[in-house]
């Protein structure tokens, strides 16, 4: 290359630094070797440590069903004339809940009437020929024996009369028995029949239940039936459930486990009976066999790293990535036992973010956070 060339190149290249030294602004030096902002911490953010009940104990699962309940079936053979109740509908007690149809039971009822009226009648003649025969007797003027047929014909027309009078009293049950009706305040749960179905002995027409009485039917692992006592409170979470979490008390222990599932039946009263759910929901808890006092860590406040867990704390003014052990999990609260890591006062950050750097300088906020600083601390 020529020399005269040279010298032009070198001269650009002059320039050319001199203009990127003129576009630099005096502050840029200090600007990098600025630290990062302090983190703000407002007190939604930080979470102390401090010692929680942790209870344990055996699982319960089972369903809400109500005390009281009845299934009311056909108990005379008939076609359904009329049913009065929809599902859902409060009964009083003697409601009439089914009318099944009368005639030929009525039929059966007036001959059983008939025949307690002419038993009735006979009674009263072979009376008043027994009483006659008494007479003349006495007078000397009958036979003993004459005496004793007509009372055997007495006791026999006595006997007569029981039985027909029986037989009028079946009568007029069966008639009753034509119209179901509600045995006790409640609400009909499942109706079963129609008008015209035709309904025979034992067939199911409906079901009422005391929406008052409801409880929990659950069943327990019979190896841990050593560990149950009447009256232990229970953790209850009910599927479906306006309120799911619900508390309840075990009210009876059955003694003996079922043959093929080896569970052991219990029965749990809720603490709060306006926390009854709707009969036939599934739910299951546990039975707070022991509680103890321990430091609790909930899963949102705890960051997983494959088999390691952490949580930042702030501590000397700082962010801290501190290691952490848990143990078994609260399943009341949900929340997991901390074994090692943690220590009563820690201040826990709520909530971290994949952001947070080891080291970043932290302080309490009166005030809202920064926008920036409120992103790094909730996970935004």
């Amino acid at each position: 290359m020529p020399a005269t060339a040279r010298g032009l190149l070198t001269l650009a290249a002059a320039a050319a630094l001199l203009a990127l030294a003129a576009c630099k602004k005096p502050g840029d030096d200090a600007s990098a070797a600025k630290p990062p902002p302090a983190l703000q911490l407002r007190v939604e953010d930080r979470l102390v440590m401090g010692q929680s009940a942790h209870s344990s104990g055996p699982l319960i699962t089972g369903a809400v069903q109500p005390e009281r309940r009845a299934d009311l079936r056909a108990e005379v053979s008939a076609i359904v004339q009329q049913v009065f109740k929809e599902n859902g509908e409060p009964v009083r007690r003697g409601d009439l809940l089914v009318r099944l149809d009368a005639t030929a039971i009525r039929d059966s009822l007036v001959s059983a009437q008939e025949a307690a009226r002419a038993a009735a009648e006979a009674f009263e003649q072979a009376d008043r020929q027994f009483q006659r025969q008494k007479q003349l007797q006495a007078q000397g003027m009958v036979s003993l024996q004459a005496l004793e047929d007509a009372q055997n014909r007495r006791t026999a027309a006595m006997s007569e009369r029981v039985a027909a009078d029986a037989r009028l009293v079946a009568a007029r049950q069966q008639v009753g028995r034509t119209e179901v009706r509600a045995p006790f305040d409640g609400v009909v749960s499942e109706r079963q029949v129609s008008s015209g179905d035709t309904a025979q002995v034992g067939k199911a027409l409906l079901k009422v239940i005391d929406p008052g009485s409801m409880r929990f039917e659950g069943y327990v692992s019979a190896d841990r039936r050593a560990e149950l006592k009447v009256g232990q409170p229970v953790d209850l979470r009910i599927n479906g459930a306006a309120n799911p979490e619900v508390e309840g008390r075990i009210r009876r222990i059955d003694v003996a486990a079922d043959p093929v599932t080896r569970q052991v039946a219990l029965l749990v009263d809720f603490v709060d009976p306006r926390q009854a759910a709707v009969a036939g929901l599934y739910g299951e808890g546990h039975v707070r066999t022991t509680t103890v006092a321990a430091l609790m860590l909930g899963e949102a406040d705890m960051q997983r790293d494959g088999d390691r867990t952490f949580a930042w704390i702030a501590k000397d003014g700082k962010l801290h990535r501190q290691p952490i052990v848990l143990g078994e999990r609260d399943q009341r609260s949900g929340e997991f036992v901390v074994k090692s890591g943690l220590a009563v006062g820690d201040v826990v950050i709520r909530n971290p973010s994949r952001t947070l750097v080891e080291g970043t300088p932290v302080q309490s906020a009166g005030a809202p956070a920064t926008p920036a600083a409120a992103s790094a601390s909730t996970g935004g």
